[in-house]
């Protein structure tokens, strides 16, 4: 009796032992088959300083404040380098959207971002490529998710909302990230950089219309005169007027179709304006879009223009708005890369007023823009000389035309004479006011504080005494001072690198066409315009500016400061990129 209930304890001893070791086997299988695993979480720094996150806080950001946040995920250098090199002929489909999962992030990358977000009023739309994610929600659903909310700062005499706390995010998010935007307001708003003066008709400059005003003034600059003194005319006799190219301008503001049909209607424009409002309609025509617009279709009348607008007084991050005006074009493009399409920016802010997570984030937009889709993306380098922080004596350059990614574009002062041909010019200045800017102490230019000098910034002039080691801006420039244009209702003049920078993307328009037209192919990005003066052979592809100054840096033989390698002189341009750089 004792040995057999011996054996039964034994027997259920080793039955026991049995189960509980299948029972730790099994267990890690059955952890994996249902309940996931704790996500590990971790921060986001926003890249706002300290400084501004210590300030005052005023109160609290309302719950229900719609916010637009944009992320922006990594994507390897060499992998751009690849989409580089891959030459598209123009006018076959670049069907760039199969790679998506190359570029950017793949589908179960995805799927675990929608899963995370997986709460009602949270709206995700991700990008053609792969590269950016758009999420729309209320400012008490972020907070929920993130596990932080958001107040209201009181900063250098003005506010901006923050999250609280540093804002949370699944650890495999966050490594994929480059940047995330529209959490914050804290950067500077861009600034358009242009100076527009009405005046009353003094001398019909335009043949007369039967329903039209085109008495624009004779002390202003007419499309054609630019052409001449340029030499986009002799593109034009080459039957190269932007036919098949697009310009595609980033706006901030609105502008008034009658004033637009009016120009149109007095320069006899053929081509296509299309509007892409994105994140809500302009509020208002300031004038930007309007000299964008009128400064292209002048110079090339029969390219194909869009202007994608977003509201630049609305109160949330308008860099975040800009950034998605900026992958819009990268989605409109994603099947027609290697077309010979140009990007015109005419806006920007001081580099030290920016946060960084805006700053990166567009960044990488005209990186992908130049690289992957293969445009030069023109920036004006703004309107307040050497000090953009509109700061007298305070030397800093305007973010994006800093981007060495951007092709940052000056200003001059073009004279011509009584054959409009080009009889001088000198860099825009004017130090009338040192005590307020207002688009007015002239062509801005100078060192980043970011970015480091990119190899292809190399031309005489470029090391001087004042380099060290850092981008230098521009890289070009045009006119930008005293040009016709008609706005509100009536002629006027502007100025401002914000014309010189639609001017040259025309231009290039027009260079790209010909290039198609001749050999099948083109060339683009910033690198391009240090190639051209590198290996012209002889030629002249830039009107070298010599006088002047921004106020603090002087224009000088070769690469300078205040106007970079010089002005289109674009028929020698077209044809030292023909023969020396294709």
């Amino acid at each position: 009796m004792i040995l057999l209930k011996s054996l039964l304890y034994k027997s259920h001893y080793r039955v026991a032992a049995a189960f509980f070791g299948l029972l730790l086997l099994i267990s890690p299988l059955l952890a994996s088959c249902g309940a996931p695993a704790p996500l590990q979480m971790a921060t986001i720094d926003l890249g706002i300083p300290q400084v501004a996150l210590n300030s005052p806080v005023v109160g609290p950001l309302p719950d229900n404040t719609q916010l637009r946040v944009g992320i922006t995920f990594k994507v390897s250098q060499s992998v751009l380098d690849k989409f580089d090199r891959q030459k598209i002929q123009p006018g076959h489909k670049s069907n760039l959207e199969k790679f998506a999962n190359q570029i950017g992030i793949d589908d179960a990358t995805y799927q675990k971002i929608k899963d995370f977000f997986n709460l009602k009023g949270i709206g995700l739309q991700l990008s053609k490529l792969h590269t950016h994610l758009t999420i729309t929600a209320k400012a008490k659903t972020f907070g929920t998710v993130l596990q932080t909310h958001f107040v209201i700062h009181r900063y250098n005499n003005r506010t901006f909302y923050a999250p609280a706390t540093p804002p949370k995010l699944p650890k495999f998010l966050v490594d994929s990230i480059d940047a995330i935007t529209g959490l914050d307001n804290y950067g500077a708003p861009p600034q358009p950089g242009h100076l527009y003066q009405p005046f009353k008709q003094m001398e019909p400059r335009y043949p007369s219309h039967p329903t039209q005003d085109c008495n624009a003034d004779s002390r202003s600059l007419l499309p054609k005169e630019v052409a001449h003194a340029y030499g986009y005319d002799q593109l034009w006799n080459h039957g190269w007027h932007g036919e098949n190219m697009t310009v595609n301008l980033v706006e901030i503001d609105g502008f008034d179709q009658n004033d637009i049909q009016n120009y149109f209607d007095c320069i006899n424009f053929q081509g296509k304006l299309n509007v892409a409002d994105i994140d809500g309609s302009p509020t208002r025509a300031l004038g930007e879009s309007t000299l964008d617009i009128e400064m292209v279709a002048g110079l090339a009348r029969s390219v194909n223009i869009v202007d994608y607008e977003t509201d630049g007084n609305a109160n949330g991050d308008i860099w975040t708005q800009v950034n998605d005006e900026l992958q819009q074009v990268i989605n409109d493009n994603t099947n027609n890369a290697s077309a010979g399409s140009v990007v015109s920016i005419s806006l920007g802010a001081a580099e030290n007023q920016m946060d960084s997570s805006d700053r990166v984030a567009i960044e990488k937009s005209i990186q992908i823009l130049t690289q992957v889709e293969h445009m030069t993306v023109f920036v004006a380098s703004g309107d307040c000389g050497a000090f953009t922080d509109r700061m007298f004596r305070s030397l800093s350059v305007s973010f994006p035309a800093s981007d060495p990614w951007s092709t940052a574009v000056g200003g001059t002062v073009l004279s011509i004479d009584n054959s409009q041909s080009r009889a001088g010019e000198v860099a825009w200045s004017n130090d009338s006011n040192p005590s307020s800017c207002k688009n007015r102490w002239g062509t801005g230019g100078g060192l980043s504080q970011v970015y480091r000098r990119p190899d292809w910034q190399n031309a005489y002039g470029v090391n001087n005494r004042f380099s060290n080691g850092a981008r230098q801006v521009p890289d070009i420039s045009a006119t930008a001072f005293a040009l016709a244009i008609y706005f509100d209702g009536q002629w006027g003049t502007v100025g401002g690198t914000s014309a010189a920078a639609p001017i040259w993307a025309a231009g290039q328009s027009l260079v790209n066409q010909g290039l198609i037209k001749q050999i099948g192919k083109y060339a683009y990005s910033p690198r391009m315009f240090y190639l051209a003066a590198d290996k012209n052979n002889g030629r002249r592809p830039y009107y070298d500016v010599t006088r002047g100054n921004n106020l603090y840096y002087p224009a000088t033989p070769g690469w300078d400061y205040p106007t970079g390698l010089g002005t289109p002189n674009l028929a020698e341009f077209y044809m030292v990129v023909c023969q020396n750089i294709m």
